[in-house]
């Protein structure tokens, strides 16, 4: 057995430990995951799984799993959106969605859509958007907006005229406010989950 089939094994223990038990598993419990005898071969392979960036340790020796090893998806390479060729499925990575999708987590949130005035952006009813509120709007972004009092969901645009909110739909018509205007975010990502 090879020494990457060794390691993928145990990083499997160590993302089932964490995903159990929310932490990572301390010295003492490592020697009964991996049936090891001597606290020396916990602190190799701990030496190997910070040198491939899976964890860190603190100045205290404590470590903490990074988003490569708690990332609970894995990322097989990639595919052909065109004309078909060959694929062999390959572990590229594990990611975090979180850490793919997110770049402010301290300034996002999510929003599930209703209605269906972004259709032609591939926004549909039950999607969710991912909103980075800290974000300043540019021409053609879609943003969360409150117009006159109401929340909508559109494009971001200006002109002599003033900020306006197009749809992404030809049954739904410009919007500009008349009395107020405030944008809550930028929608950075979308979601949609196929049942």
């Amino acid at each position: 057995m090879s020494k990457t089939v060794r390691l993928n094994e145990k990083l499997d223990l160590l993302r089932a430990f964490y995903r159990s038990e929310g932490r990572p598993p301390a010295y003492s419990e490592m020697l009964a995951l991996f049936g090891y005898r001597s606290k020396n071969a916990v602190h190799r392979l701990i030496g190997k799984l910070e040198e491939h960036g899976y964890l860190t340790r603190n100045e205290k020796g404590k470590i903490s799993f990074t988003c490569k090893l708690t990332g609970s998806v894995k990322l097989l390479g990639s595919v052909q959106a065109g004309f078909p060729s060959p694929a062999e499925e390959e572990l590229v990575d594990t990611i975090s969605l979180d850490d793919f999708l997110i770049e402010k987590p301290a300034s996002t949130f999510m929003l599930t859509v209703s209605g269906d005035s972004m259709m032609d952006a591939g926004i549909h009813p039950g999607d969710i958007v991912l909103i980075d509120k800290s974000a300043k709007p540019r021409r053609n972004e879609i943003v969360i907006a409150q117009v006159d009092g109401e929340w909508t969901l559109k494009y971001f645009g200006k002109d002599r005229e003033g900020v306006y909110l197009d749809p992404a739909n030809a049954h739904y018509t410009r919007i500009r406010p008349q009395q107020s205007l405030e944008i809550g975010g930028v929608v950075r990502a979308v979601i949609r989950k196929y049942t």
